[in-house]
Order: structure tokens, then C-alpha cells, then sequence
């Protein structure tokens, strides 16, 4: 079978003894529609390890109107919480309002890790810019972990102070109106994240839930010194400590996945069976000996090691291992790209 690669679809031609009608086209893996994706593969794949059928071509606009969204939805409630914090005499929620601006300036980050990562490769990277997600990824956990112990130092300060002022009522209904447009907030970019498969959006998603929790906190305390009058005054500032913790907690717990795909972790063992199962029943596979998947942003890269019969001509196991690639994007389009390597069925080798 002859194969013609253009810059669009692939064409794929039979001899020329058969018709011309028998050429048929095949859209690269980028060209799929999730409409498209057969429904038995998504549903055998993606309970183990998320959306791995097709990325939705405007992966990019959703992941970028979550992100503006956030940055718009951060702006306004930490300019409203610093204003109610400074004027009702709340430690807990200027605090708060602190934390909202780290996650404006994450939102930042986050947008630009996604412009980069979706740029095409080039003769500097040959392999794309998928690593800008999960870069910040680390940095927007970073950044977690940072204003957590900032609003710990400045909560522990307060609460040693001798004498402490109960914080305005009004500040109460600041705080139950940001819990529920951040945890509103939470759920459509953690929404978005999980169908555009990419890890920044995700954790852009839970810093707006570890947002909704200081508020929470922040409420809290604001609540038990209302009640409690000076005597528990302090509780507000008690309520910032747990707050950080939580928002620390989250900040680590983020942070471990972004660097495992940085570090070219395995991803879900899943992956790589389903790729070894589509290699292995190509015609001509005597055995997949290896199979090795990492990934790039959303995108998976293979390599894998498969045997043939030693007495195949060097053409024709050429044409096989073009085939162990072609049904593996085929099936799935989440793998950009697949790299063969021919051993001799029945040989061991120590590679």
C-alpha cells in the first residue's frame, strides 16, 4: 500500500489496480471532531484516564474564557474584600483579599502557559510547547504554597497582639456573597479543565475553591467574634490560620502532578495497555516487547519496541511499523505521535 503524506489529510492509495474510488481520506489527529470519536472507545478509555478522545478544536478559546473569566471574577471581589476588610476592621478578610490578587496574578500565569502551549513546534523544540502547561502548573502551586504562609505569618501577628477589635456585621455578607461566586467559579473552570484535559486549567480551578475556603474561614471567624463580642475576638484571625493550611494542603497536593509531568512520569498504566493491545493486533505484530508513553500537555507520545518475523524484508517491516502508527492515532487521536523501533520475533534483547 502506497502512502502519500500531505500538509492536510493524509491520502492513503491502493494499487493501481484498484479503483479509484478506493482512495479514502484519514484527518490527522489534530483534525478530529470528539462528535466523531467512536463511542466504544471513549467509553472504554476515558473512565481510566480522563478525555483521551478528541480535543475539541477550540480547546485553546475554552481554556482562555475560563481564564479570563477568573482574572475578571478575581479582579472585582479582591478590590471588594479589601475595601470591606480595611473599612469593617476584618484581619481575616483583607487576608482573603491578599490571596484573591495571588490568584489574579496565577490567573496570569495560567493564560500564559496556555498561549505557549499551544504554539506548533518549531526547529528549537521539535516536540511542541506542551510542557507550558504544567510549568505553570508548578508555578501557579507555588504560589498557593507562598500566600499560605503569608496569611499564617500575618494571622499568628495579629493574634498575639494584645488587644483586638470585632470586625463590622456587614463583612459577613461580603464573605457568604464570594463564597458563592467563587465556588460557582470553581466548578466551570473545573469543568472546562477536565474536558480540555489540561492541568493549569485544573489547578486554576482549585485556587478559585481554596479561595472559596479562606472566604469560608474567613466567614467563620468573622461569625463566632459577632457572636462572641472581644473576648473572642481573635477568632477571626484564627479562622485565617486554618484557612492557610487548607489553601497549603491544596497548594502541595497540585503541585506533585505538575512536576511528575515535567518529569516525564508515566501516566495512567491504562494508556499505555490500550496502545500495546491496538499494537499488538496489527497485522504482521508477532509481540509488543516495550511500550512507553509520556505526556506533553494533552497530547501523548509513544515509543515502543515490536517484533516481527525475522525473515521479513526490511520494506515490508517498514510497512508494519507504519501501520502500528497509523491505527494507534487512529484509535487514539490523543497520541500525536508514535515512534516504532523493529526487533526479530523470538530474540531477546537487553535494550
Amino acid at each position: 500500500m502506497e502512502r502519500v503524506t500531505k500538509s492536510g489529510p493524509r491520502l492513503i492509495t491502493t494499487p493501481a489496480r484498484r479503483r479509484r474510488s478506493q482512495v479514502r481520506f484519514i484527518k490527522r489527529p489534530h483534525d478530529f471532531d470528539a462528535a466523531q470519536c467512536p463511542a466504544q472507545l471513549r467509553s472504554s478509555v476515558q473512565p481510566s484516564f480522563g478525555n483521551t478522545g478528541a480535543v475539541p478544536r477550540t480547546r485553546l478559546q475554552r481554556s482562555l474564557r475560563a481564564t479570563f473569566l477568573g482574572m475578571i471574577a478575581n479582579t472585582l471581589l479582591a478590590t471588594a474584600k479589601l475595601a470591606a476588610g480595611l473599612l469593617g476592621h476584618s484581619n481575616a478578610l483583607v487576608a482573603d483579599a491578599v490571596e484573591s490578587l495571588a490568584d489574579l496574578f496565577s490567573s496570569v500565569i495560567v493564560w500564559r502557559g496556555l498561549v505557549v502551549a499551544s504554539a506548533p513546534a518549531d526547529a528549537d523544540h521539535p516536540y511542541g510547547h506542551g510542557k507550558a502547561e504544567p510549568i505553570a502548573a508548578a508555578v501557579v502551586s507555588t504560589m498557593l504554597l507562598l500566600a499560605a504562609a503569608s496569611i499564617t505569618v500575618q494571622a499568628a501577628h495579629e493574634i498575639l497582639q494584645p488587644q483586638h477589635q470585632v470586625p463590622s456585621a456587614f463583612t459577613l455578607y461580603v464573605l457568604i456573597v464570594v463564597v458563592a461566586i467563587k465556588e460557582s467559579l470553581f466548578r466551570f473552570v473545573m469543568r472546562e479543565g477536565i474536558s480540555v484535559e489540561s492541568s493549569v486549567v485544573r489547578t486554576d480551578a482549585w485556587h478559585h475553591r481554596t479561595d472559596a475556603i479562606t472566604s469560608l474561614a474567613a466567614g467563620l471567624g468573622i461569625g463566632i467574634s459577632l457572636i462572641g463580642g472581644e473576648r473572642f475576638a481573635a477568632a477571626d484571625d484564627a479562622a485565617a490560620v486554618v484557612a492557610a493550611v487548607i489553601i497549603a494542603w491544596n497548594g502541595w497536593r497540585l503541585l506533585r502532578p505538575a512536576m511528575n509531568e515535567l518529569m516525564d512520569a508515566s501516566p495512567d498504566p491504562t494508556v499505555a495497555d490500550r496502545v500495546s493491545r491496538i499494537a499488538a493486533a496489527t497485522p504482521g505484530v508477532a509481540r509488543v516487547e516495550k511500550c512507553l508513553v509520556r505526556k506533553m500537555g494533552w497530547l501523548f507520545y509513544v515509543d515502543m519496541h515490536v517484533e516481527v518475523d525475522p525473515q521479513m524484508t526490511v520494506q515490508r517491516a517498514h510497512e508494519i511499523a507504519h501501520n502500528v502508527k497509523d491505527e494507534v492515532r487512529r484509535e487514539l487521536p490523543a497520541v500525536h505521535d508514535v515512534l516504532v523501533h523493529i526487533e526479530p520475533a523470538g530474540q531477546r534483547t537487553n535494550q
